[in-house]
């Protein structure tokens, strides 16, 4: 096993002429140790049923481990071969739209018994030729597999049967989901209505939450049979990705994430990110603290990632080795991209791989040459990195799932998604490092601060965490939105916000648009600033302290921000949402009296700084320039330069080039001093 893994997707099967020899060459001149491969290849392997293929499977493994090149086997079930639809036309997932026709990638239904059949057939035949080989070291399930927003009769009646088991009473379960309204009302379960067609947020964000698990349970279905074929020391690994916008956004709605990676041995995923001048490294950044957060913070590969991609993506020089970089930052120890060369025909031909069409060296390929070499040597150093952040934002599928369902604004993104990046990247502009976290438990004493964005549909057992960890002596910063309805999309009648009335000490029960709405934080010495999205009218108890108030003749009685002290702990209750930069403001003046671990450097965006540490306590500070220009920094720590070697000592100015990457070694004795 490697310190780090540098890696492709490597496709034999889609070359044009035979490469092997000459690719293995010149990926051992970049430092790839690893390829990812078979993953997408399924007609190939069973052109016919029954008939196998192992001709590019086989070759492939010997010739890298010949060349002392490790090998990752992707289970190919997400993309179906032409015989199998038209023989059983009944595999094609069904959506709004219809049943899926025959040509795209992911079209099948994946809790289709027929579908399962074929698949565990060709994940057994694939696992039982490859497990020995001496090349593997893993295996990937599926690929970024999701529910392909299936409304098919499988899909229905197993939601239908787990709302049997769920309520033996039906009227309960017409009571919790509000099904009189409209005449909605189900009596028996044999009148069950199509649940694609429902106006009743309550049944379709269930229905929701149910196709999330299926998400689940299909990967720890492949999991479990790849199990069955694993020798000791290999890992189970999934490419989990995210709300898609061009390229990486926000969570994912469709996987819950944190319950998909209990099938996983080393947790996964896939980020792409605008580049060129807008490389900023956020889609890195909150992408990395998912996939640590759902594997509680150990190590993860980013087993896909852009070397040119699209050609708006074409990196300048040096932002190729700030993404890989930037990515270890994080807590990757692999960084591997999508794909080795570039595709000469079909779907995907202009996603450009490391190499050109031409298969020629190029600028891209020469900057990843230098990533290797780098990985190589300072592997050590840099490999079982991990954070020691002490702020932490909770994330919630079922949360942007109900809101999305009454989207305060005009409904055409994924609004939740909008309101957490808008308080992550407040953060990570200003350096402040994040977990990120679906659960508030005994381990989140570890965390002074805890960012709450939008939590519009939680069970009550949920609040109740949430106040028992700020009466401990947490901080929360709840944002608007929050805390308005119970697990089934029910809105709370007791005052809001809800179950979070106790703790934030504030109340309202009217709400508007900002149009032009001003917000006076003079209070606190922050300048005014304009309400986003969404103004709740925020009435707080007498010992409340009104951080800001609404600057407007109607609604100028209202606070707009409030402080509670609860227990040992305080609550900052948001109730609009505010641009970023003043965003950064608010938490500053919340947290000004709290020595943060996750604050790792005062400078700001493009400037960016991440601490991690080895397991002995060693601290790894990586300092990022994400712009065209130098920028010029006090050093933070006393140490060595991992990449550039040469000392440097805390305040002294610390210069970096263009896109550049600094990785600095800290003198651990004189850090703690």
């Amino acid at each position: 096993m490697a310190e780090l893994y540098y890696g492709v997707a490597y496709y034999d099967e889609y070359m044009p002429e035979d490469r092997l020899e000459k690719d293995i060459e010149m990926m051992l001149a970049a430092g790839i140790n690893v390829v990812r491969i078979a993953e997408s290849t399924w007609s190939t392997l069973e052109p016919a049923e029954g008939t196998y293929n192992f001709y590019h499977i086989d070759r492939v493994m010997d010739a890298m481990h010949a060349a002392g090149i490790a090998v990752i086997i992707g289970t190919p079930t997400y993309a179906i071969p032409t015989w199998l639809a038209k023989k059983h036309p009944e595999v094609m997932v069904t959506t709004v739209q219809g049943t899926q026709k025959y040509g795209p990638r992911q079209i099948m239904d994946i809790v289709n018994p027929v579908f399962r059949r074929y698949a565990e057939n060709i994940i057994r035949v694939l696992m039982a030729h490859v497990c020995q080989h001496p090349a593997v070291i893993g295996y990937q399930l599926d690929n970024e597999t999701k529910h392909y927003d299936n409304t098919g009769h499988w899909m229905q009646s197993g939601f239908i049967e787990s709302l049997k088991v769920r309520y033996p009473d039906i009227s309960q379960f017409n009571h919790d989901f509000g099904l009189d309204y409209w005449s909605n009302r189900i009596d028996d379960w044999a009148d069950f209505p199509p649940v694609e067609s429902t106006i009743n947020a309550s049944l379709a964000c269930a229905f929701s939450q149910y196709q999330r698990e299926q998400v689940t349970a299909y990967l720890a279905w492949q999991g479990e049979l790849v199990r069955e074929y694993c020798k000791p020391g290999q890992f189970i690994t999934h490419n989990f990705d995210f709300e898609w916008r061009g390229y990486s956004y926000g969570v994912q709605p469709r996987v819950d994430h944190f319950a998909a990676a209990r099938a996983l041995t080393v947790a996964g995923v896939d980020i792409y990110h605008p580049t060129q001048d807008h490389l900023t490294g956020r889609e890195i950044a909150f992408g990395g603290a998912i996939t640590r957060g759902i594997k509680q913070g150990a190590n993860y590969f980013v087993l896909e990632t852009q070397a040119q991609g699209f050609p708006e993506w074409t990196p300048y020089p040096g932002q190729l080795r700030l993404q890989a970089f930037s990515h270890i930052a994080q807590g990757a120890r692999m960084v591997s991209y999508w794909h080795w060369h570039s595709i000469h025909n079909s779907f995907e031909t202009y996603w450009k791989g490391l190499l050109s069409h031409d298969f020629a060296p190029n600028p891209t390929w020469r900057e990843a040459c230098t990533i290797g070499k780098d990985f190589a040597q300072y592997g050590e150093q840099l490999s079982g990195l991990s954070a020691r952040h002490d702020v932490a934002i909770l994330i919630s599928n079922e949360a942007m799932d109900a809101l999305n369902h009454f989207p305060p604004a005009d409904g055409k993104t994924n609004v939740w998604n909008d309101i957490f990046r808008r308080f992550h990247d407040a953060l990570y502009d200003n350096n402040v490092g994040v977990d990120i976290i679906n659960d508030v438990d005994a381990q989140c004493d570890k965390y002074k601060v805890m960012i709450i964005p939008a939590l519009y549909s939680a069970p009550d057992g949920l609040l109740s965490r949430i106040h028992a960890w700020v009466e401990r002596g947490g901080r929360a910063v709840i944002s608007f939105k929050s805390g308005f309805s119970d697990e089934n999309v029910k809105v709370r009648s007791t005052p809001q916000p809800g179950g979070l009335r106790d703790v934030c000490g504030v109340t309202y029960n009217q709400f508007t648009r900002p149009d032009s709405l001003q917000v006076d934080a003079s209070a606190i010495g922050l300048p005014d600033t304009e309400a986003e999205l969404w103004a709740e009218l925020l009435t707080p108890d007498p010992e409340i302290e009104v951080m800001a108030r609404y600057r407007h003749p109607a609604w100028g009685q209202y606070a707009a921000v409030t402080r509670a002290h609860y227990g040992k702990g305080q609550a900052m209750y948001v109730g609009f949402l505010p641009e970023k930069a003043w965003l950064y403001g608010l938490f500053s003046q919340f947290t000004a009296d709290l020595r943060l671990s996750s604050q790792a450097a005062d400078a700001s965006f493009p400037v960016i700084v991440r601490r991690l540490y080895q397991a002995d306590g060693q601290e790894r500070v990586f300092i990022f320039n994400y712009s065209p220009t130098p920028q010029n920094l006090p050093a933070p720590v006393n140490g060595v330069q991992v990449l550039q070697q040469g000392r440097v000592s805390r305040g002294k100015p610390l210069i970096l080039a263009p896109w550049d990457t600094v990785i600095i070694a800290s003198d651990l004795e004189q850090e703690e001093a």
